[in-house]
């Protein structure tokens, strides 16, 4: 089958290297000129583990093609609308300007019947709007409009596709629902459960997963808050709920707060459609401006882990991006943490095993190092920011000798508070007592 994909971006690349792996001939188009060369010379504009190799694959095959010309789409019978939804400046309501742009696109290039799929994170009656727009753009055209959402954790992307939990797909018409079995079928071979659902039903899934995955990650940040004063354990306390089935053990670790692509425009979004159709979403609006808070907590916890005199000193700070396995800055606690030390006067060392070149278009300011070490050297304490695998076994010793002060601030509790006592530091953590 042949599948086009409108944008190239971090859904739509992953979704159509994915895509010509299941055996469909894709071509991803995106109107980014430069990002299309070096995706055709096999230049991954994003970091995702294994993505390299997939689109090298694929491409090598002729499955996999990349174009600048939206009459490419011919011949498709799903055209994937996979472009950026971000939170609209002034009201939190999705930009839903790219989704627009490329509806009318499809619509003046469509012959044939296809399949108009909306990939992108959009609010509920989108996918009526999508069709609105392609009816009056093209009053000849035939297609049904679908709701196709992603799932996607970055850093694991590529297994999440393939192998996912479910696969959700809103559509009133049969035979859109017939080739959408069809694209998806080397899945049902695996047994999975394939959802079928209304338009706007898919489209309040996705928002809605998203929304309780980030009250989740706010409801243990605050159960963390709660251990540090009565001197109980946040990871004891997660496990012991966590074995609950209905409770489940994922999303239960503490940390600065939610950041990256999804969980902090949706939850704006979704609090925005909620408040339009008079149903408020109160708990969803306390997640957001806890997390938001959060960031600034942390600020506050650094200053007190350097005696609450922050100004000349220097930190060295390890990780800048959202979550490990990505070079993605969106949202990332750091960039509303370190801003936030540097106007107390505080100097910063960086280093992030993928991240650095996105942290400098946010943060150009920072000093940056190409090795954690030397970060390290000299500062007057360490910083634990993302919980790269790289940064779970350093050499203590070392880090103590290089150190100022042996002042150590773990924000993702990736060592043992009794052992980095007993090796001499002063150990600050997210909600555990020595």
């Amino acid at each position: 089958m042949k599948i086009a994909v409108i944008g190239s971006g971090y859904v739509g690349l992953v979704s159509g290297a994915c895509l010509s792996e299941f055996g469909h001939q894709v071509v991803c188009i995106d109107m980014d000129a430069g990002k299309i060369q070096r995706l055709r010379a096999g230049e991954i504009p994003i970091y995702e583990p294994g993505l390299e190799d997939l689109v090298e694959r694929n491409a090598g095959a002729k499955r996999l093609s990349f174009s600048t010309d939206i009459a490419d789409i011919a011949g498709a019978q799903a055209i994937f609308i996979a472009v950026g939804t971000p939170s609209r400046r002034g009201d939190g309501h999705a930009d839903m300007t790219y989704v627009h742009s490329a509806a009318k696109q499809i619509a003046s290039q469509l012959k044939d019947y296809a399949v108009i799929v909306t990939k992108s994170t959009v609010p509920v009656g989108t996918g009526r709007d999508v069709a609105k727009i392609v009816r009056e753009t093209n009053p000849k055209a035939q297609f049904d409009v679908a709701s196709n959402p992603e799932f996607l954790r970055e850093g694991a992307a590529i297994n999440d596709f393939m192998r996912p939990d479910r696969v959700v797909i809103g559509t009133n018409g049969e035979r859109a629902k017939e080739i959408m079995r069809q694209i998806y079928r080397p899945l049902f071979l695996i047994d999975t459960p394939i959802v079928f659902t209304k338009l706007e039903t898919a489209e309040l899934i996705k928002y809605s997963a998203n929304a309780f995955l980030a009250m989740k990650i706010t409801f243990i940040n605050q159960i963390a808050d709660l251990c540090e004063k009565v001197g109980a354990d946040v990871h004891d306390v997660a496990r012991g709920i966590g074995l609950d089935g209905r409770i489940g053990g994922k999303f239960l670790h503490p940390s600065p707060g939610f950041g990256g692509s999804c969980f902090p425009k949706d939850t704006r979004a979704l609090i925005q459609t909620a408040r339009d159709a008079g149903s408020p979403l109160s708990l969803i609006e306390a997640t957001l401006d806890f997390n938001e808070a959060r960031k600034t907590q942390m600020a506050d916890r650094i200053v007190a882990a350097l005696g609450g005199k922050p100004e000349g000193k220097t930190v060295a700070v390890l990780g800048l991006t959202f979550k490990p396995n990505t070079d993605d800055m969106r949202e990332a606690a750091s960039v509303t943490i370190l801003p936030d030390l540097q106007k107390r006067g505080i100097k910063i060392r960086a280093h992030d095993p993928e991240g650095m070149d996105e942290a400098k278009k946010q943060m150009p300011d920072l000093d940056y190092r190409n090795d954690p070490y030397e970060a390290i050297d000299g500062a007057d304490a360490l910083v634990i920011l993302t919980e790269w695998n790289s940064y779970r076994s350093l050499d203590l010793d070392r880090v103590k000798t290089l150190l100022k002060a042996p002042v150590f601030v773990d924000l993702r509790n990736i060592y043992r508070p009794a052992e980095m006592q007993a090796a001499g530091f002063q150990y600050s953590s997210l909600g555990r007592t020595a």
